[in-house]
């Protein structure tokens, strides 16, 4: 089948915006790679020598790096872990159970998604401050397990899911609770992951809140850290170990979205993975 004009061109577009997109991320990594002096004599020459690793040994140099980097790693994980669950779950409920109160409770749920963070920043370090939870990895993953998006996405991706299914299987003597798990949670894998890759992103970029509860250094998240090096002349002295810091924060986020690519694709197209 020969393509048409229409699809060359549309091709050809999205082709372009992708490389339109691509440029603030390669010139980002271009930076990372020159010395903060010659940044500070001109910043325009990204693909002339010299070219340098200095700026990621300067990160690799201090010791609580890895340190920074693990809390960012237990944070990110069990918060991604433990909202993939309990969106689910409350998913499945919302769209496979009735009980009073329903639509009432959903309801609240959606309000969620329009409450700012800043709103609830004060009564969150008061109750935390009260439980003693502050400067401990509790203190750092509970205040996110809220996610209204999630619980959201879920309940319409079960929605979709045919009831036949789980009545072939209730017919045969399973319980709710293993239809859910071995016959209904394997189908929504492609919303696991574009869920999954949204809370993992969230909670590894997240600052506000780990610059509240984490006052010990070492209960700083990667972001928060890396964040505490910088000095008052970042921006101007040292870009170059600032754009190293960026991408040293982010690869784990991409290497994370190239590994769930195919599932979060389907996710949006509402097919298979």
């Amino acid at each position: 089948m020969r393509t048409s004009l229409f699809d060359r061109v549309l091709l050809a577009a999205a082709i372009a915006l992708a490389v339109l997109w691509m440029l603030p991320l390669a010139w980002v990594f271009a930076l990372s790679l020159k010395s903060n002096a010659v940044l500070m004599e001109r910043t325009d020459a990204l693909l002339s020598t010299p070219f340098t690793l200095r700026n990621y040994a300067d990160i690799l140099a201090n010791p609580a790096v890895f340190r920074w980097v693990l809390n960012s790693c237990v944070v990110a994980g069990v918060q991604t872990l433990l909202v993939l669950l309990l969106s689910s779950l409350a998913g499945y409920g919302f769209a496979r159970c009735e009980f009073r109160g329903k639509r009432l409770v959903f309801a609240l749920v959606l309000a969620g998604l329009a409450v700012p963070e800043p709103a609830v920043v004060i009564p969150l370090h008061r109750f935390f401050a009260e439980l003693g939870l502050h400067n401990s990895y509790a203190g750092l993953i509970l205040p996110r397990l809220a996610a209204p998006f999630g619980v959201f996405l879920m309940t319409q991706f079960f929605k979709a899911i045919p009831r036949e299914l789980e009545e072939a299987a209730l017919m045969d003597n399973a319980s709710r609770w293993t239809t859910f798990w071995r016959v209904v949670l394997p189908l929504t894998l492609p919303a696991q992951a574009t869920l999954g890759i949204f809370s993992f992103l969230a909670a590894w970029n997240d600052y506000l809140w780990p610059l509240i509860s984490a006052t010990r250094p070492e209960m700083y998240t990667l972001t928060l850290g890396l964040a505490a090096t910088q000095t008052n002349f970042a921006q101007s002295e040292g870009l170059g170990f600032l754009m190293a810091q960026a991408v040293f924060a982010a690869l784990p986020v991409l290497v994370l979205y190239a590994f769930f690519q195919r599932h979060i694709v389907a996710a949006v197209a509402g097919g298979k993975a």
